[in-house]
């Protein structure tokens, strides 16, 4: 009797499906922890906005960036921030909107429920994979926006 080596299947080619897939999955183990603390991803993106922002925000600075992340409906993001202002996790400082303790309080246990998470889903992909990942995510990103912004001109 001969051994044979245990064949393996290709790695599957990156396809704009192959990245919609993996996204969803990642952003559905994300809404299911968000569910569980009454909170939804547009509101976890806004909040984050506010959160690591540099300076303060006015209203129209965090729409821009969450629309930065999300490419939503303008309109649909500043109902997303009277949301957080509603929920007490956003309040109005002047002109400008910054986090309330509960709000970073809900982001930080977010991020503590996720991280062990995230650490099971990207632990043990080389360092090398992930850095050609990333190359090829920024560049489709940049083509992506560049379409977006020709579609919407």
């Amino acid at each position: 009797m001969t051994a044979t080596a245990p064949t393996t299947a290709p790695a599957p080619t990156a396809t704009a499906r192959e990245l919609g897939l993996a996204h969803h999955a990642a952003r559905g183990v994300l809404e299911n922890v968000l569910a569980r603390y009454g909170a939804t991803f547009p509101q976890q993106i806004a909040l984050r906005a506010a959160i690591t922002a540099d300076t303060p925000q006015t209203p129209d600075d965090l729409v821009a960036r969450v629309h930065d992340s999300l490419k939503a409906d303008p309109a649909g993001i500043r109902a997303v921030l009277d949301e957080l202002r509603a929920k007490g996790l956003l309040v109005a400082d002047g002109a400008h909107l910054r986090p309330t303790d509960a709000g970073r309080a809900l982001f930080a246990a977010v991020a503590a429920e996720t991280a062990p998470i995230s650490a099971r889903i990207w632990g043990g992909i080389p360092a090398e994979d992930l850095a050609a990942a990333g190359r090829v995510l920024a560049l489709v990103t940049e083509r992506a926006d560049a379409e977006l912004a020709a579609l919407t001109a």
